[in-house]
């Protein structure tokens, strides 16, 4: 256990971090895994309107420093590819 003040104050900041970092995490993977699902089903419709949600939250995610700009950049990348094949 950390013996100075300020290293309990930074193990209680990144505690805190880290619990909202996990909610944007598994906000965005959520939205890939239902862009997957839309283009599986072959709903061109339904598959545009949900990657443009998609590129929302990722986006939101790299602007949060959540997710890295290249990580959020490629995956949009990818899923933009997969939509557009239909």
């Amino acid at each position: 256990m950390a013996n100075h003040k300020s290293a309990l104050k930074r193990i209680k900041q990144s505690a805190k971090k880290y619990e909202r970092n996990k909610v944007v995490r598994t906000s965005v993977k959520t939205i890939v895994k239902q862009v997957r699902v839309t283009v599986a089903e072959g709903s061109a419709e339904e598959s545009a309107k949900s990657m443009r949600t998609a590129i929302s939250v990722i986006t939101k995610a790299a602007n949060k420093k959540v997710i890295h700009k290249n990580t959020a950049s490629r995956k949009i990348a990818r899923l933009a590819k997969m939509v557009n094949s239909m």
